[in-house]
């Protein structure tokens, strides 16, 4: 896909994301510069790209963190404009971030930082912490995790793993219609990287419906997680759009084969 062409075996007239010619500055330097993108629901996309194309700046951009200025385009989730949304009200629509650097929260445990999450996703005001207790001891059951993980603060001391699992388990919690996971292969060796995907797919066992953008360096996690569509973004632009397929090429080849692609199309 050249930018501006719906991905392939997407509509996105019944996509839960659909972004549209979407341009976004830090700090006054445009980094994305007209990115398209439909995911529907199911669907898994993986966003292939190197270093500084502006990979983690969509998904802050989606995050709707401020220090990332939408310029031009919009952002649709589940039909709805969300482009000035607040991070909250994105995330009380079923919008979840996986973060790359997961942060660490001393003196919040999972199980607070849990219930005060899920809380807002529900729109209930005070969730009981014995309706958060069940959910939890179903799901680290499920993760094939330590119950007494969720006693402890919120990844503070946590192996690279255990953060990517704890990722995984609030998603899980969280319920939501779309998942950015922005890098979750990201320091993990191959053991952990494997756990992690079967908690993936866990999840979307019981969310079948659940679309997911995987933003990724590498080929490695797409041969535990097979994508439905993947993209390849370079200098904030997505220059080519296909299979599982795309992602073996660019193994193969490297990103520079599609930047030299793109400067040969003038």
């Amino acid at each position: 896909m050249v930018s501006g062409v719906p991905a392939p075996g997407t509509d996105p007239a019944g996509a839960v994301l659909e972004i549209d010619d979407l341009r976004v500055a830090v700090d006054g330097e445009e980094i994305l510069r007209g990115v398209n993108l439909a995911v529907g629901p199911g669907e898994i996309h993986a966003l292939m790209g190197p270093n500084g194309s502006g990979k983690s700046t969509l998904a802050n951009a989606l995050l709707g963190s401020g220090a990332y200025e939408v310029t031009r385009g919009s952002i649709r989730f589940k039909g709805e404009d969300i482009t000035a949304l607040p991070t909250d009200e994105r995330a009380a629509r079923g919008l979840f971030l996986g973060f790359q650097h997961p942060e660490e929260i001393p003196g919040v445990s999972v199980l607070n930082f849990l219930r005060q999450a899920m809380a807002v996703r529900k729109g209930i005001d005070d969730l009981s912490v014995l309706e958060v207790r069940m959910a939890l001891l179903d799901w680290t059951k499920r993760l094939g995790m330590d119950s007494r993980f969720t006693e402890r603060y919120l990844n503070e001391g946590f192996s690279g793993g255990e953060k990517k699992r704890n990722e995984v388990l609030q998603m899980a919690l969280m319920e939501p219609d779309l998942a950015v996971l922005d890098e979750t292969d990201s320091g993990l060796d191959i053991d952990a990287l494997r756990v992690v995907a079967r908690g993936v797919e866990e999840v979307r066992s019981a969310r079948p419906d659940l679309g997911i953008l995987m933003i990724t360096h590498y080929q490695r996690i797409l041969q535990h997680l097979t994508p439905d569509v993947v993209h390849v973004l370079l200098d904030g632009r997505i220059v080519s759009s296909g299979g599982p397929e795309l992602a073996s090429r660019v193994e193969a080849e490297g990103f520079d084969a599609f930047r030299a692609l793109e400067e040969s199309r003038g």
